[in-house]
């Protein structure tokens, strides 16, 4: 158990590790499918600007969500470097077992806390899948790959509301876990607020065996960044966003989209995020939601647009029409 007492006080946002969900939790609602390529040359342009983590795409059924019908083309094609950075979506042995012979080698674990979310959206109960997780970590392990434990629907339920936190510390502290490298909290329809993100994080932290906390948040409720700052000061170490918060579950009903990507950096300001390379940010997401006709919900890229040029982080106005970044989201 860790037991290591906590300075929220002390909380040093800029090394904090930001993961783009992107091309996995962003495109499930989405109605256009993304090429090969284009999937491609965004994971490669959110490396090259910096981001230092990606969920590239998951394993779930094609037929159920088109989005992700290419992701082990994208998998194949990424070099050994590459994946290092990059993350899959799994909820089977059989799709990590699928993943791992395509060249990935971290892989997110995911099973809801609630059976009637899990039930819907992966076709059994909760406790199945914690009774397959063993299995999976054992191919993981044979390709010298890690495992996320990624827990849904952690604070509330579509089907069953409030999700008491002693159900998540109880799958938490399941043996059946044992292994996994970090743990990843989703306020999967964004209704939490950040005193119980705080709570979660913290007792989690203090009451369950020690490995990386990861916070997934939505900005449904308009809370996204805060519960975000939240996780971090009560001991998250890495946070995921999506670019100009795309996003949101199809198996739940009430969720939107993610927190953005660009708001949570603009908030956090890690370490290696300079002007630059956020205005960098602030382009590909825009090229991206329009190839996708969807709408950009980033407030923070809604300011750097803004006429507020005395300020650093605004995208200086001869630069607002150019395209001389290597973003080109280019297709069919």
């Amino acid at each position: 158990m860790n037991h290591q007492p906590f300075d929220s006080a002390d909380t040093d946002t800029s090394q904090i590790i930001l993961r783009d969900v992107t091309l996995r939790d962003g495109l499930q609602l989405t109605g256009k499918l993304l090429t090969t390529e284009q999937k491609l040359q965004t994971v490669r342009e959110l490396l090259r600007l910096g981001v230092p983590a990606i969920e590239l795409g998951s394993m779930a059924r094609p037929d159920l969500v088109p989005t992700m019908a290419n992701t082990l083309e994208v998998v194949q094609a990424l070099t050994p470097g590459e994946l290092e950075k990059c993350w899959i979506w799994v909820a089977t042995p059989g799709h990590v077992a699928k993943a791992a012979a395509a060249g990935a080698r971290n892989f997110q674990y995911c099973l809801s806390a609630s059976d009637s979310h899990n039930k819907a959206n992966i076709g059994r109960t909760t406790d199945e899948s914690l009774a397959a997780l063993p299995q999976a970590m054992e191919h993981a392990r044979a390709v010298g790959g890690q495992v996320q434990l990624c827990i849904a629907t952690a604070f509330t339920c579509p089907f069953e509301g409030m999700v008491p936190e002693d159900r998540i510390l109880a799958i938490a502290n399941d043996p059946r876990t044992e292994g996994t490298a970090d743990i990843v909290f989703c306020d999967t329809l964004g209704q939490a607020i950040p005193a119980q993100v705080a709570g979660l994080v913290r007792r989690v932290r203090e009451e369950s065996p020690a490995r990386r906390i990861v916070y997934h948040g939505h900005d449904t409720w308009g809370l996204g960044v805060a519960n975000t700052i939240a996780a971090i000061r009560a001991g998250a170490s890495m946070v995921d966003g999506a670019l100009g918060g795309l996003g949101g579950c199809p198996f739940a009903p009430g969720a939107s989209g993610n927190t953005s990507t660009e708001d949570i950096l603009f908030a956090t300001r890690p370490g290696w995020l300079t002007t630059e390379r956020f205005a960098g940010l602030v382009v590909l997401s825009e090229k991206l939601l329009a190839e996708l006709g969807e709408p950009n919900r980033s407030k923070a890229a809604q300011g750097a647009r803004s006429n507020a040029a005395a300020f650093a982080w605004v995208i200086p106005a001869e630069d607002a029409s150019s395209d001389n970044m290597s973003c080109g989201m280019g297709g069919n």
